[in-house]
């Protein structure tokens, strides 16, 4: 099965270490740009409470991690697994992100 992917934006509309909200085949995804070059995808709903606002956390890292933390309870997200590190039982999904051209595509997991 292949993946399709979904174009978002121009690289330059993401700022270095910043995300941005996106609404992908009706899904709510929070696209990262860490640093000049890599970028990332995971949901963008705050599982503990229900609002889109992961794309609007603070992108660092924790060890060897990097990580978005979410603007209202401060959980840490992995951002190449969507994991998070504080209750794992409320990881999100992440996706497949990749830059053509010059423009951001994701494709749902």
């Amino acid at each position: 099965m292949s993946q399709t992917f979904t174009p978002i934006c121009s690289v330059d509309q993401i700022l270095p270490n910043t995300g941005v909200a996106a609404l992908v085949d009706g899904r709510h995804v929070a696209v990262f740009r860490v640093g000049e070059s890599s970028f990332h995808a995971i949901d963008n709903i705050d599982p503990r409470s229900g609002a889109s606002v992961l794309s609007r956390g603070l992108v660092g890292n924790l060890g060897e991690r990097i990580v978005v933390a979410s603007p209202l309870y401060k959980n840490h997200f992995d951002l190449s697994t969507g994991e998070c590190l504080e209750a794992p039982e409320q990881s999100v999904r992440a996706h497949a992100v990749q830059v053509q051209d010059g423009r951001v595509l994701v494709a749902l997991s």
